[in-house]
Parts: C-alpha cells; structure tokens; sequence
C-alpha cells in the first residue's frame, strides 16, 4: 500500500511537472506573440503618428505657403532692369527752376553721400560687413530660411529676443524698395524680393550697393551721411579704399544704428561718451575673428588700437552762393507738398501750421517726399529780375553803411498785384556772412506804413471817413500810461486836417485820433486775418497804427497788394507747381481771392496815398525813379513811408497798377540808425525798382493809372471842415460852413455829415470852438434852437444851462493840455 502510494505520488509529481513545463512553454509563446503584437501596435501607432506629423506638417506648410502667397499676391513683380534700377537708384534728386524753367538748383538731400564703385572699397571693410551683418552671405540665395523661422518665432512668441532674420539682400530691398512698416505682409514682400534680387545681382554688386545706400549716421560738419565712401571721409578723411582694420570694423558697425554709434552730434562736435561706436567696432572684429577673416594676433592688435585719434575734428558747411533764394524756395516747396499728407489725415492747414509738433511731423514726411522722388519744382522767380535787383543792393552799398561797423541789412521784395506771384526779392545783403532772410523772416516794426492798412482803409470801408474829413491835431496825452503824444519830430499842427493831409504828412496824432474812434465799432483785426496777419494781441492798442507790432516784409507787401488789386487779397506765393519724375502734377497753386476791402476803399486809398509820392514823406522815391526812364518816374505810384520809433526801421512800400514793392532796412539786433537813411531806404528802393523795371518793363503797367471805382460816393465838402457846406448853429449862434467847395470820396452808403460844431475826429470842445472862432464869421443871433433839420447827435445845445457848464469844464481841461 505504501509502494502504491508512492509510486502514484511520484506519478502526481510528474504529472505536475509536465504541466508546469507545459504552462512555461504556453506563458513563453503568450509573451513572445504578446511582444509581436505590442510591437505591430507601437508600429502602427508610430506610423500613425508619422502620417499625423506629415500631414499635419504638409497642412501647415500649406497653410503657411497659403498665407504667403495671399500675403504677396498684390505684389508687383518687378523686372529683371527694374530690380537693378531700383536697388542701386540712390535717390532721384529734386530740381528747383526759375519761372522760365531754368534751373536754380538741385535740391540736397538731407543725407550727404557719394557713389562708389565696388572696386574703390577696401575688402576690410567688405569683410566686416558680412561677418557682423550676415555670415551666410556668400552662401544664401537671399534668405537664411533657419534664421527666418528662428525670426519669426521669436516675433510670434516673445522669447528669444531680438534675433533679427534678415540677409543683406533683404536689408537692401527693405532701404530701397519697401517702407518701414512692420507687418508680415511687408516681411513676405522683403523674402519674396530678395529672392527676386539674387536672380539679377551679384554678391559683389548686392554688396557693394548696400554700401553706397545704408546710412551712417553723421560726419564732422554734423551733416547726416549715407553710403559707404561719405563714411570714410566723413569720419577718417581718407576714402574707402584706405581705411586699415580698425576704421573699417568701425564704419561696418554703423548701420544698425547709425546715430547711437556715430562719434559726432548733430553739430559736428564729438560726443562726449564714444563708448557706443567703439565698443560695436570690438564686436565687429571679434565677429571677423570668429569667422576667420582675421587671425588672433590680428583682433588683438585692432581691438587696441587708438581710434579716437583718427575721428576728424568739427568742421563748418561752406554755404551756397543764392543761399537765401535757394533755403527759401525748398522750405515753400516742403510745406506745399504737406498738404497732400495732413489732407490725407482730414487736417485742415490752419491746424497744422499752428501747432508745432503737428508742423514737425507732416514737414519731416514732406521733406523725405521732396528729398527722395525727383521732384520738379516751378517757382515765380524771374531770374533776371531776381538777379537785378540783387545788384541794384550791391550797386548801392553806399546807401547801407553808416561806417558804425554795424552792417545795416535789407528785405525786399517784388510782387505782381493781380496774381500773388513773388518775381524776386533781396533776402540781405550777403548770405554768407547774414543767413536770416530779411525779406520772409524777419519781423520788425512797420512804422507809419502800418498807417493805411489798420487805421485808414478800415475807417473809410467802415463809412467813419471820407477822404476830406477832418482829424484833430493836437499835443495830447494817451493810453494807460498816460503818454505824450505827438508827430513825428515832436510837432504838431495845433489844428484840424483831412485825412488826406494826414496820410501825406504821416501824422501820428491824427492817426491815434482816428483809431481809437474806430475802435468803438469795428475790430480792425477782422481784417488782417483775412489777409492771414495775425495783430489780435495788440488791436486794441491805440499806438498800433504807429508800428508797434512786427511785421515782415513779405507781410506788409501782401496788404499793400490788397489794396493796390482792388481790396481783393491774394496769398503771395512763390512755387507754382511740383511735378514729379512722370511729369504728374502733385501741387499746383490755385489762386484764392479774399475780398478785404470794398473795391470803393482800395480805389480812395489810392488817390490818398499818391499824394505820398507827390508832395508828402515818399517825394525822394518818385525823384530817383526818373534817374531810371521819364516812364517809371510817371508812372501812377502809390504809397506809404514807415519809420519806427528811434529811427531803427526805415520802410517804403508803393504800388503801381501792375505790381507792388516794398523795402525795409535796418540793423540785425535794432539799432538806430541816422534820420538820413529813411531818404537812402528810398533811392535803395528806387534802384531795385529801376534794375527791375529794365529787366521786364511791362509788368509795371505804366501807362495805367488807379481809378476810383464807380461805386465811391463823391460828394461836396467844405475843405475846413469836411462837412457839407451851410449854416451851423453853434452856442445859439448861426456860423456858416467856412472854406471852399471840395469833393470828398466816401464808400457806398455813407458820406459827409451836416455842419456841426465837432465836425472831425479827436479834439476837445473847446478846440473845435476856437477853431470855428478863427475861420467862420457870425452870420446872425439865434433866440430860438436851431432848426430838428440842421441838428447832429455830435451837437452842443449852449441854450441848455447844464451844457454852459460843461462847455466851460472842457475848455479849462484843454487849457490844461
């Protein structure tokens, strides 16, 4: 039983065995077919995600592709000859013509440079260029697509900093063919047209036009310089064939940012702290150094050499010789062509031009337009008139010097009346020495001259006046400083004048007298702003009719043009239209007459002021203008003479019907000057009139003369009193109207007042009355009050006990006067 058991328990053991080894050999298959199967899954779980990762990638490269081609599908693309053109087209410079299409000048451009060719640039500087700014130069197609990618990442997700992207190729079409905008539309364009450049242009001539394009910052005149060999000689004063290694790695650095790295200030003076430029030179040659073009001896040797010592020391800018024609004629063109960009805007100019940094902006953008796009500019210039009297200054120095060793300058200029347009001026007496353009700048007190414009013409288109009214003239006190009032001189008549007799004579009581009576029911300001002279802090001033605000040149003539084109005001101007390089009209100046004055006023001004001429303060003017033909002496001149308080001004400012001019002198920080120079302003202005009058005759119109308008209302007047003639009741008294029967000019709607006792403007009571004692005789007593017929509001009923008394207070502050 024992046996039994055992050999069964040895049967059960084996059995065991066999299954357990029966069980292994199963698990080994399990796992083995496991693995097969784990293997094939991660297979095609590898292969899935593969086919995943390409057509997800062939999507987004789509997908990028897609964006691009939208992006550049607007794109123009050049040809072959329009690449090369456009890469290597420097700037196309602007040109500025007299009226007759002669060119003046080139307009400069506000970046200096000077082509050179690839041969004439040293290799150093080459080297350093492309081992700073692109290492795969030589390699690339235009694009380092890992650079872009690294690029653009950078852009999209904010990490990575500044890591940059573009090749020298793409940098050159960004300067040359693109703007500034940063955007991914202009950045498809840059990659898209660099490629574009590499199919037409060598690396040699990729290079070297980038050297001639980029900026580099400014040299030691403080003049901004652009290109390579204005670099060198800007800098190191030597060209660019000769630079050794350290001014090169210096001039290479220089474009990232030229005016951080450049050693001068806009001055030319050598800034302070040159650590900037001097240590991007070292990262410059340590990049030449790194890509083998320089062994380690070499970097070393460079990176401790004295720079400094070769920047150049300040240097001044020799100026044009028609510096004032030429400054000036580039400023109107700017700011005509600012127009289109502030319109653009929907900003009106007044806005603009009265607001700096509104200004600063559309004139820096106008400037580039001008500066870069080959621009014809048309001026009004004449350039023999301009030229003539130019020399008629020079000619007549002698009138100009008052041996003081203060030089005394000169503005002038001519302008035709029925158009606006400048055909010359005198801007001083030699720009090199003077650059402030006298005849557009400078603001000095007008004098006198300011006489008709703000006082006369207004009081008469007003209907306060007429050309034989009286004003009073008498020593008197005025304005809140209670001043001592009286003509030029010291003097005063003690009487009643017309106003025509004042403006001969240029009286500065009668024209005070005048003013502040008009004062009470205009604003003489309304006016000036039509013509764009702005006197509103000072129209309430009584003394402004004697000068005291400035006035320009230019200024002063438009206001005489007004009244000399029949009260209509044209803006002067001096360029009449920009063309660009198609021949396209930009800007064209279109007239806009403002009608000032009524055509009445400007026609009895004219009357008025020929007797300036004539017989009043301009009698020199007309004498010296028959020392250039019997025809401009006759001519029918009308005008204005102005001296400012301490003979530091001396103007004269006259009309004939075809054209006006004026002229000022004085001394650049307003000096006095002797009396005698207000006659040699005169026969200076006569010589300009003269050297002009010979150039082109006919612009004077000669043979026509001012004519009052038919419109003016001529009446008769007493020449005493410029009242209508009659009996006056005066203190109960009947006076009749002294003096003789004499037309007087008024504007429509108005005209002389009855006789009364204060007929005129200015005067006390008593004034009037001693002047009525002395040219009328008593016609006859009255008992009774005049007749309702013959009464004014300006008369004084004596019967009236009260108005005894006040008569007898008035006269006894004359007294006192």
């Amino acid at each position: 039983m024992r046996n039994l058991n055992t050999s069964e328990k040895t049967n059960k053991n084996s059995n065991q065995k066999k299954k357990k080894s029966a069980k292994k050999k199963i698990s080994k298959k399990t796992l083995i077919f496991s693995s097969i199967i784990s293997m094939e899954v991660l297979k095609s779980t590898i292969y899935f995600f593969l086919a995943i990762f390409f057509l997800g990638g062939s999507l987004a490269l789509g997908v990028v592709l897609g964006y691009f081609a939208n992006l550049v599908e607007s794109t123009e693309i050049p040809s072959g000859d329009e690449i090369v053109r456009a890469i290597n087209d420097i700037e196309l410079v602007s040109h500025v013509n007299y009226s007759n299409g002669e060119q003046i000048a080139e307009l400069r451009s506000d970046l200096i440079r000077t082509r050179v060719s690839k041969e004439n640039v040293s290799p150093l500087i080459k080297q350093a260029l492309i081992a700073t700014e692109d290492e795969y130069f030589n390699k690339h197609e235009g694009i380092v697509p890992k650079a872009l990618i690294r690029a653009m990442v950078s852009d999209i997700t904010g990490f990575g900093g500044k890591s940059g992207g573009s090749t020298i190729t793409q940098q050159l079409v960004k300067q040359q063919l693109l703007t500034d905008e940063v955007s991914f539309h202009r950045k498809a364009n840059e990659v898209l047209l660099a490629l574009r450049v590499e199919k037409f242009q060598t690396k040699e001539e990729i290079l070297t036009a980038y050297l001639n394009v980029s900026p580099f910052g400014r040299n030691n005149k403080g003049q901004n310089i652009a290109g390579v060999e204005e670099a060198a000689r800007g800098i190191f004063g030597k060209p660019s064939n000769e630079v050794n290694l350290p001014q090169a790695a210096f001039i290479a650095g220089l474009p990232q940012s030229p005016i951080i790295y450049s050693p001068y200030t806009n001055t030319g003076e050598l800034k302070e702290d040159l650590s900037d430029g001097l240590t991007r030179k070292d990262a410059v040659l340590s990049n030449m150094y790194r890509e083998k073009y320089i062994d380690e001896k070499t970097y070393e040797e460079a990176k401790n050499y004295d720079l400094k010592a070769d920047f150049l020391p300040r240097e001044e800018i020799n100026q044009p010789d028609n510096g004032y024609l030429y400054y000036y004629v580039e400023t109107q063109a700017i700011e005509a062509l600012m127009a289109k960009h502030y319109q653009k805007d929907q900003l009106e100019k007044e806005k603009v031009f009265s607001q700096d940094i509104l200004y600063e902006k559309y004139y820096q953008m106008a400037e580039r337009d001008l500066r870069r796009n080959g621009y014809t500019v048309e001026t009004t210039i004449d350039k023999n008139i301009y030229q003539a009297m130019n020399n008629a200054v020079m000619n007549n120095a002698g009138w100009l010097e008052d041996w003081s060793g203060d030089p005394i300058q000169i503005g002038s200029i001519l302008m035709e009346n029925q158009t606006g347009r400048i055909l010359g001026f005198v801007g001083g007496r030699d720009y090199a020495t003077n650059q402030n353009n006298h005849a557009f700048q400078t603001k000095r007190s007008p004098g006198s001259t300011m006489k008709p414009i703000v006082a006369y013409a207004p009081a008469i288109d007003k209907g306060l006046i007429g050309s034989e009214s009286q004003l009073a003239d008498f020593k008197r006190k005025y304005g809140s400083e209670n001043t001592n009032l009286s003509n030029y001189g010291g003097t005063s008549s003690e009487s009643f004048i017309s106003v025509r007799n004042a403006i001969k004579d240029s009286g500065n009581i009668t024209v005070v007298n005048l003013y502040e009576k008009l004062l009470e029911s205009a604003n003489p300001a309304e006016y000036f702003n039509k013509m764009n002279i702005d006197i509103s802090a000072s129209v309430t001033h009584p003394s402004l009719p004697l000068g005291t605000t400035d006035l320009s040149v230019y200024q002063q003539i438009n206001a005489y043009q007004t009244l000399a084109n029949k009260g209509a005001y044209l803006e002067g101007y001096v360029i009449s239209k920009i063309t660009d390089s198609n021949g396209e009209v930009v800007y064209e100046h279109k007239a806009n007459p403002v009608q000032v004055f009524q055509p009445a006023t400007a026609s009895i001004m004219a009357d008025l002021m020929r007797e300036v001429l004539v017989n009043g303060t301009g009698t020199t003017a007309k004498s010296s203008l028959y020392n250039y033909g019997a025809a401009l002496g006759n001519a029918d001149w009308v005008g204005k003479t102005g001296t400012s308080e301490e003979d530091k001004d001396f103007w004269f400012t006259a009309s004939t019907p075809g054209v006006t001019l004026s002229t000022w002198i004085g001394k650049s920080y307003g000096k006095q000057m002797p009396q005698s120079f207000g006659q040699n302003n005169m026969r200076v202005w006569a010589a300009i009139a003269g050297a002009a009058y010979q150039i082109s005759p006919d612009i004077f119109q000669t043979a026509q003369r001012f004519e009052l308008d038919p419109s003016v209302n001529i009446a008769k007047v007493s020449s005493i009193t410029g009242t209508k003639m009659g009996p006056a009741y005066i203190n109960g008294i009947q006076y009749y109207t002294p003096g003789k029967e004499v037309n007087s000019y008024f504007v429509p709607g108005s005209g002389p007042i009855d006789p009364t006792l204060r007929f005129g403007i200015g005067g006390t009571d008593a004034q009037y009355q001693n002047y009525w004692n002395k040219n009328t005789k008593v016609e006859k007593k009255e008992d009774k009050k005049k007749p309702s017929s013959n009464r004014n509001q300006n008369d004084v009923d004596e019967e009236d006990e009260e108005d005894t008394e006040d008569e007898e207070d008035t006269e006894g502050e004359a007294g006192e006067e």
